[in-house]
């Protein structure tokens, strides 16, 4: 009975201390490191508490095997971690930048993307006349009325390998519209010519999108005649003229959404109301901020959930290896430990020591991680499935953020695999310690 009350007292510290850990910011982590080194420095069973690690930690080259099973086993957790979430971050950052608060979107009612989204010219007219939108020099509104279609392209380095790229049409307005678009490599499209112009990101996934190369869409030959780089999920089209696209995919007058830039933020409201109150239509009104953060939610709960499992797995495999290591160090110290608890060392300095052992090897393996990740994957372009099922460009952001949260899982890790080994090196009879050899 008593060594399942036990057991279950101990889980509940485990529980207890993860769910502190996890709420626990790096300023709350710092302050305790403060004061255990205060507490080592100034008390009695501090003095201890460091004179005991002092000779475990001194002990470590003499097991370099069975050490680095956990400095190795928790790199492998974390850097897995910090990857995936980095991925997760990256996807969610790029298309989050691709809107913002003074520009509005409007789609068919019930749509969830633009790609099943239709709204007639008429519609689309009254859209763009709306109380709230801004009006240009000629005091024309700034609005684009614009297509999404998708087509295959050959992906770089493998031709045989088609992937699917959206193809935006878009007005001239598009560029007072969207002012971070900027043409980094030859020039704008024409309007009503089969020319485009390509994002950077796009130029980068696919073969052939060089300026001055032809290109088959919709089964007609387009030239592409320019770069653009936004630094948004919009990098990864082709861009070309509303109408040009409309007639080659037979789209006849309709678009399927309608961006707009309002007066100021603070004219969506009305944006937004008047739209609502008008009996002939029947759309969804959103920020550009607001449409593409929803647009980065699924995949972006999809990578997180994915990295988290995986790393808790991970992890368990790493707690064991942590078990196995400091229950092996416990043994082979079973002598001194059980000299110094009758010569008046209490079991709180060899509970607190030994946890400091392995959450020390916890750290360095978590930093080795990080560190790895970093280096690799840091700003690492890739593409994968956005909401439109084309590919999204991006790249990985293993921040500082990130980092902290790998250390994290890492300090967390060592502190289970050591709890263990440590209270059994405080609480075996002296005598029992010392018969075992």
């Amino acid at each position: 009975m008593k060594k399942f009350l036990r057991g279950v007292l101990l889980l509940a510290i485990i529980i207890a201390f993860l769910v502190a850990w996890s709420a626990l910011p790096w300023q709350g982590i710092v302050v305790l490191a403060v004061l255990l080194a205060v507490w080592m420095t100034v008390t009695r069973r501090g003095r201890q508490t460091w004179q005991v690690t002092r000779v475990g930690l001194s002990t470590v080259t003499q097991r370099l095997g069975s050490s680095s099973v956990v400095v190795v086993g928790i790199a492998g957790v974390v850097g897995v971690l910090v990857a995936m979430l980095a991925m997760s971050e990256g996807f969610a950052e790029t298309l989050r930048a691709s809107g913002n608060d003074h520009t509005a979107i409007v789609l068919r009612g019930g749509s969830q993307a633009e790609l099943n989204s239709i709204l007639d010219r008429d519609s689309a007219n009254v859209v763009m006349q709306a109380p709230g939108v801004k009006k240009g020099a000629e005091g024309r509104p700034i609005a684009s009325g614009e297509l999404v279609v998708v087509a295959n392209l050959p992906r770089k380095g493998d031709p045989n390998s088609d992937s699917n790229v959206p193809i935006r049409g878009v007005s001239n307005d598009v560029w007072a519209l969207r002012d971070n678009v900027k043409i980094i490599e030859g020039r704008a499209f024409k309007p009503g010519l089969r020319e485009v112009i390509v994002g950077k990101g796009a130029k980068g996934q696919f073969e052939g999108l060089d300026v001055g190369k032809s290109i088959r869409l919709a089964g007609q030959t387009w030239t592409v005649v320019g770069v653009f780089a936004s630094h948004d999920a919009l990098e990864s089209e082709l861009w070309g003229d509303t109408q040009s696209v409309a007639s080659a995919y037979r789209r006849g007058s309709s678009v399927q959404s309608v961006t707009v830039l309002l007066d100021s933020p603070r004219a969506y409201d009305q944006f937004k109301a008047s739209l609502a109150a008008d009996p002939r239509l029947k759309v969804d009104v959103s920020t550009t901020e607001a449409y593409f953060g929803k647009q980065s939610e699924a995949l972006t709960k999809t990578l997180r959930i994915v990295g988290i499992t995986v790393g808790i797995i991970m992890a368990i495999g790493a707690v064991f290896g942590a078990l196995n290591t400091m229950f092996a160090a416990i043994q082979a110290r079973a002598r001194e430990i059980a000299t110094l608890r009758a010569i008046g060392f209490r079991g709180v300095p060899v509970v607190v020591s030994v946890l400091l052992e392995t959450m020390l090897l916890a750290l360095l393996g978590g930093i080795l991680g990080a560190g790895i990740v970093w280096l690799i994957f840091h700003n690492y372009t890739a593409s994968t499935l956005g909401a439109n099922f084309s590919q999204v460009v991006f790249q990985f952001q293993v921040g500082p953020a990130l980092l902290w949260t790998g250390l994290k899982w890492a300090l967390a890790i060592g502190f289970i695999g050591g709890l263990f080994p440590a209270l059994r090196a405080a609480t075996v009879p002296v005598t029992t310690a010392l018969r075992e050899l």
